[in-house]
């Protein structure tokens, strides 16, 4: 009588350091997807805790425990530069995470009109909704003079009058971004695309 080979391999146990073996495998190969994960994590997105009001309504904050929970993307900025109105996150000079909404780009210059307008390149441009110009008239567009960007990009607040923007700090250096604020996701309640 024949025997299969097959049949001896499937009969006879499996022995414990083939056990160990095997889960050790499945462990490595968890860790490595978790690193590849965390890798991608840092280099597309970042999650941010808005904690003041100075982009209300946009994103709402008002401390640590009270404010919008909002997703970076930071690919974009690998492809294009940030565009007239969007909402970015940046770094300042003491490691502190801003979102601004940028009005100035590289290369621009930004003024107040008389009648306290916003110009950019002396050419009228209309403010979104959210942004309230009553407020606008203060820091280096007090005199209404114009503000070179530079290499840089103007930022302002869309909640102007309690708003530490490019108004006191200047234009903000492409090497300070971060990304462009992308999604909000907690609340629940105000769950949706930053606009």
């Amino acid at each position: 009588m024949k025997t299969d080979s097959r049949t001896i391999i499937e009969s006879q146990p499996i022995s414990r350091r083939t056990r160990i073996r095997q889960t050790l495998r499945w462990v490595e190969r968890g860790f490595a997807v978790f690193g590849v994960l965390c890798l991608l994590y840092m280099l597309t997105v970042d999650i941010s805790m808005v904690t003041s009001p100075s982009m209300s309504p946009t994103l709402q904050g008002k401390s640590v425990d009270d404010g919008d929970r909002v997703v970076t993307e930071k690919v974009t900025r690998w492809l294009r530069q940030p565009r007239r109105w969007e909402v970015i996150v940046f770094t300042r000079d003491d490691g502190v995470e801003l979102m601004k909404r940028v009005v100035g780009l590289p290369g621009e210059t930004v003024q107040l009109s008389k009648d306290g307008r916003l110009l950019i390149d002396g050419k009228e441009v209309e403010m979104p909704p959210g942004l309230n110009q009553k407020h606008l008239k203060f820091g280096n567009l007090f005199e209404g003079k114009p503000v070179s960007c530079g290499t840089g990009y103007y930022v302002l607040g869309d909640d102007l009058k309690d708003s530490d923007d490019s108004r006191f700090n200047g234009p903000v250096k492409p090497s300070r971004l971060i990304g462009r604020a992308w999604l909000i996701v907690s609340p629940w309640s105000r769950f949706g695309f930053v606009r």
